[in-house]
């Protein structure tokens, strides 16, 4: 890993009509547009989408990066995450981030051993860190049948 700080950067351009062109050095550029939330087409990434997609990201990764480094054996992780947009005292603003955790484990795998590593994920995880809204984890841990 590189020493801190480390610095992202994404670049955005737009014309008064159509989609937000997203890129960043090295990576395939990203189309987005307003959810039809707030009257867009409803068919393209948003910002708010993108920010749960982060959410979501970050704590499968923080997962794997934590349960490698505990060399706990697992077989896949599903992540589903909701974010509640709300207007709190005249700010519009994401509130809470519900993750909902599958975790699939081989015969064996002590479950309460997952359910810890998941937490940390949570607790750990960059992104909600950064972020005001309270992150919530529904965690699930399934053993494969042999």
């Amino acid at each position: 890993m590189q020493s801190f700080p480390h610095h992202y950067s994404v670049a955005a351009s737009v014309t008064p009509e159509g989609d937000v062109a997203l890129d960043s050095a090295g990576l395939s550029p990203l189309r987005s547009a307003p959810p039809i939330e707030f009257g867009g087409p409803g068919d393209q990434w948003s910002p708010e989408t993108l920010l749960v997609a982060a959410v979501a990201d970050c704590f499968v990764l923080t997962f794997r990066g934590i349960a490698g480094a505990s060399r706990f054996a697992w077989l896949s992780l599903a992540c589903d995450v909701v974010g509640t947009l709300e207007r709190v005292d005249g700010v519009t603003q994401f509130t809470q981030f519900e993750i909902r955790a599958r975790l699939r484990v081989p015969p064996g795998a002590k479950t309460d051993q997952a359910l810890r590593l998941l937490t940390k994920a949570e607790d750990t995880c960059l992104v909600t860190s950064s972020l005001n809204a309270t992150p919530h984890l529904d965690a699930v841990v399934d053993v494969e049948t042999p």
